[in-house]
């Protein structure tokens, strides 16, 4: 199969991906989490904040603070055992799933992703470690001083003032044993959501960051030790206490570098990892997706100038939404009480007022990159667009979102629950008590002509980060957030009259009030 029919396939006809005699084996499933044999181990504070307002971050941070900020991003908060019935003609039985839970949802509850972080910190030996989730802890994979070697990987990015940088790898059995290529999709999603939750906790620590999505693919994976063929790095993102890691990226883009040549400067790296699984499978189309994505040289790294003009809204009515007052929260309360209801969503009513917070905060959290020269000509490339049901001052329809003027463009009236509930793959949301539907929209060409195919990479990260944005915020304003794959892509372009302008869902997520639900749950660190 062609990349570009993958692609296409993947994004509009995802049955035709998967094998139709593809069977999951439960019982070989890998583990949740990576892990490491034999190595050196720092072990990590389980006493971390139960509060994370914005502050400013310490002049010398330590390993305190950076252990709470790895298990605030990813580390395991919560077992969960979940009770299944299942009837045959012989007998009906329970069955029972056990998950470890974190604070970013993931596809399946199953956690593509592993951390890796660049440490140089005061009282602990500097060099490239393992976040270790399952026992909270730091493996030191390779000691050293990398600075040279990793800023030339991110383009002559300059690494040196920053105290960590963290890596966000992706191993792609971990969820594939489940979605076989489907998984691709997913990994870039659930890489988004840590990525946007590292950001969020970055922010509340007082660490500045910049999420780096360019860089030499295989001089990163080489310096951390990867089997590229089983684990690539997806993003990195480097953590300062100064406010310079905003200035305009000065990097000299006409000195190139080499992924080959840099990897000869470390020597490789072979450590020992277990992952439970016995059988081998073999996922050759995701092996070739993060082939065609790989960059080689620092030549191939492009800047998106930022699109100034003027987006004419379509549509016969507008809404402007109320200005609110800047809305803030308790990361780590809100983390604490945010889950995806499903069936216990309930219909309730929604004041426009709430939809104008949610909606202006989830688009009022820029972030440096490096697709753009500076922050300020940072560009969301995403938009919004939703069905609105029984929300206070916003009449029965779908809408789109123009977050430049802040309103609400209705696209038409009418009840749409039917319609999109008979557009779910799998219906375990009841559309008919969710007050909204929105999905994040993005260009069909996913930025192809300047970063090819990582651009699809690229967009699934963005609409993560986007989509935990939205939770967040949501579950601050009493409600709840279910991100959704299993939707009729097709049907919901068609809703939104899209398809000429060369957009296209990406993800699906109804918000609403919920019912508390019935659970025993306890804390996973003492």
């Amino acid at each position: 199969m062609k990349l570009e029919t993958f692609l296409q396939h993947l994004h509009f006809d995802p049955e035709k991906v998967v094998p139709p005699d593809w069977e999951v084996d439960w019982e070989d499933a890998p583990l949740p989490y990576k892990l490491y044999r034999g190595l050196p181990e720092i072990p990590l504070s389980g006493d971390v904040p139960l509060t994370l307002e914005r502050r400013e971050a310490q002049a010398d941070p330590g390993l305190e603070e950076l252990g709470s900020f790895l298990w605030y991003v990813y580390g395991l908060t919560h077992y969960a055992q979940s009770a299944f019935t299942q009837d045959t003609q012989e007998k009906a039985f329970i069955s029972y799933a056990q998950l470890l839970r974190r604070f970013v949802p993931s596809g399946g509850a199953l956690y593509p992703n592993e951390l890796y972080v660049y440490v140089k910190l005061e009282g602990v030996p500097q060099g490239i470690y393992h976040y270790d989730v399952a026992h909270h802890r730091l493996l030191l994979l390779r000691e050293g001083n990398y600075d040279s070697y990793l800023s030339r990987s991110l383009g002559n990015y300059d690494v040196s003032d920053c105290f960590c940088t963290v890596f966000v790898s992706t191993v792609f059995l971990k969820n594939f044993y489940k979605y076989n290529n489907f998984s691709y999709r997913l990994q870039g999603l659930d890489a988004g959501v840590v990525i946007g939750q590292a950001l969020e906790v970055a922010d509340r620590m007082g660490f500045s960051s910049r999420v780096c999505y360019q860089f030499l693919d295989r001089s990163i994976n080489h310096l951390l030790g990867l089997t590229e063929q089983e684990e690539s790095v997806y993003a990195v993102i480097p953590l300062s206490i100064h406010p310079s890691i905003y200035c305009d990226d000065n990097s000299d883009l006409e000195e190139n570098f080499s992924a080959v040549e840099l990897s000869q400067e470390v020597p490789l790296l072979k450590h020992k990892t277990y992952n439970r699984s016995k059988k081998v499978i073999d996922y050759p189309m995701l092996k070739e997706m993060n082939e065609a994505s790989m960059l080689e040289t620092t030549q191939s790294f492009v800047k998106i100038k930022k699109d100034n003009r003027v987006k004419k809204s379509f549509g016969t009515e507008f809404i402007m939404l109320p200005f609110t007052e800047p809305f803030s929260y308790d990361l780590a309360s809100v983390c604490r009480e945010r889950h995806s209801p499903d069936l216990d969503f309930m219909m309730g009513n929604v004041s426009q007022r709430t939809i104008s917070t949610l909606l202006s905060e989830i688009f009022s959290f820029l972030y440096q990159n490096d697709l753009a020269e500076t922050i300020e000509n940072s560009e969301n490339r995403l938009s919004l667009n939703g069905f609105f049901y029984n929300v206070e001052g916003v009449p029965n329809g779908v809408y789109s979102y123009d977050k430049n003027v802040h309103g609400l463009c209705r696209i038409t009236h009418g009840d749409y629950r039917e319609y999109l509930q008979y557009g779910l793959t799998m219906p375990n949301v009841n559309l008919f008590q969710v007050p909204l539907c929105l999905h994040v929209v993005g260009d069909k060409n996913y930025l192809k002509e300047k970063l090819g195919y990582r651009g699809y990479r690229i967009q699934q990260m963005e609409a993560g980060i986007l989509v935990q944005r939205l939770l967040l915020v949501s579950c601050a304003l009493g409600m709840g957030g279910h991100p959704l794959l299993g939707f009729n892509t097709n049907q919901s372009d068609e809703l939104y009259r899209i398809n000429p302008k060369g957009k296209t869902s990406l993800i699906q997520i109804p918000v609403g009030p919920y019912r508390p639900r019935t659970w025993l749950k306890g804390t996973l660190l003492s």
